[in-house]
């Protein structure tokens, strides 16, 4: 069975192309065949693009990209046609699975695309003005240029669907409530697996399990998750909420913002400001880049210390509420860009729960670990670090309901 992943962004778009040989999904993601990223940030009116094939032939190019459909189809050509074809047809394709943000409280697990799917997804724009709409056009250009695959939406907000309510609504006017203000969460698709991930690698079953997942990127979020569901995050009604990111001003005091709209900012430059403005890069004056504040922590810079010092402070305090929520913990897992890559970041957060009898060895911690339990034999909780792997996880569940399709067919025929 071939799957093709797309995951479309306002920015940006990543797809990759797997084969699933067996009857049995692999326990470890395998290797795409095919895989491309698209980034419209440099130019105006066009793309860049790179795509790599399993044999490692390489193509980079800046095309012409009147829209981001058009961009798209020329991307998904490239599967078919020049020194990157992988298939010979289209009809070899036999599944799409997408990432979709936001499906509201009507959508919480992997779906067919439909006309009426779409519809939803064009609707919950409102709530994700910047991400449904790229999905949209990414599901859009896939059904033109695969017209016999089955398209697949995996929601992002998915797995957060069913946080007890408590968690789930804000303590505003309970009419907020009614007209769809809730927490809704959002790295799902990467907590999920993460979560997943962490019962293999520990050899235990998924229910007996009490995690936090660590989603450290630019944008960044926890989970509180037992026996194999959400029960909290940080995330809420936007990507906003919750912890320090790279950008991202995470949680502030509301009172802030209509302080700053009494003296003239408009909701647009508090938007700016928030999403883009804010975080690592807003309090350093640098960037939002771990890598970039560490190098100048190093050379003495002060806000970049106190950038760094922030995240902390907030990672720590928001795991903190999570292990609260949970009532205890087995295992604290870090992912993503910062959570995969930065030892210091991991180092500092887990020196705050010695306490509890968590126990970091930092030889492994220091070896850049993958799909590792970097805690000391004796640590009283084990820590992990897990590669993000979304494409990987929208995967598995194209797959799982293409089989479940096909069933259904053959019983109708």
């Amino acid at each position: 069975m071939k799957i093709l992943v797309m995951n479309a962004g306002s920015s940006s778009q990543k797809s990759c192309l797997y084969e699933i040989a067996s009857e049995q999904l692999p326990e470890y993601s395998p290797k795409p065949l095919w895989e491309a990223n698209v980034d419209w940030t440099h130019y105006q009116g066009f793309a860049e693009l790179k795509v790599k094939t399993a044999h490692n032939t390489v193509l980079k190019e800046k095309i012409k990209a009147d829209s981001h459909a058009s961009a798209t189809e020329h991307v998904l050509n490239t599967l078919l046609q020049g020194d990157t074809q992988v298939i010979e047809e289209a009809k070899e394709i036999d599944a799409v699975g997408h990432r979709v943000v936001h499906g509201g409280q009507e959508y919480y697990q992997a779906t067919v695309v439909t006309e009426e799917v779409k519809a939803a997804i064009d609707r919950l724009s409102t709530f994700a003005p910047i991400h449904n709409p790229a999905n949209l056009e990414g599901i859009e250009a896939t059904e033109k240029v695969f017209p016999e695959a089955l398209q697949v939406a995996v929601f992002d907000t998915g797995f957060h669907s069913q946080i007890p309510l408590p968690a789930a609504v804000y303590p505003g006017p309970y009419e907020w409530y009614e007209q769809g203000i809730r927490r809704y969460g959002f790295h799902g698709i990467n907590h999920q697996y993460c979560a997943q991930r962490a019962a293999q690698l520990l050899g235990r079953n998924l229910n007996s399990l009490r995690l936090i997942t660590c989603h450290l990127g630019n944008g960044c979020s926890l989970a509180a998750i037992r026996a194999g569901k959400s029960i909290d995050t940080t995330m809420g009604f936007t990507p906003l909420e919750g912890l320090m990111m790279g950008t991202r001003s995470g949680s502030v005091d509301p009172g802030i913002l209509i302080y700053l709209l009494r003296k003239g900012i408009d909701a647009d430059q508090l938007d700016e400001i928030l999403n883009r403005g804010s975080g690592l890069k807003g309090i350093s004056g640098l960037s939002a880049d771990m890598r970039s504040i560490q190098s100048a922590i190093t050379e003495g810079n002060s806000r970049a210390q106190l950038a760094f010092d922030m995240f902390i402070h907030r990672l720590r305090s928001h795991i903190g509420s999570m292990l609260a929520v949970l009532g205890g913990l087995d295992a604290l897992i870090f992912t993503a860009g910062i959570g995969e890559n930065h030892a210091l970041t991991r180092t500092a957060a887990c020196e705050a729960f010695a306490f509890l009898g968590l126990k970091l060895d930092e030889a492994k911690n220091q070896a850049s670990p993958k799909d590792q339990d970097i805690a000391t034999a004796d640590s009283a909780i084990r820590v992990l670090v897990i590669p993000a792997e979304e494409d990987w996880a929208i995967a598995k569940e194209s797959w799982h309901l293409m089989r479940t399709h096909n069933a259904t067919r053959q019983g109708k025929g």
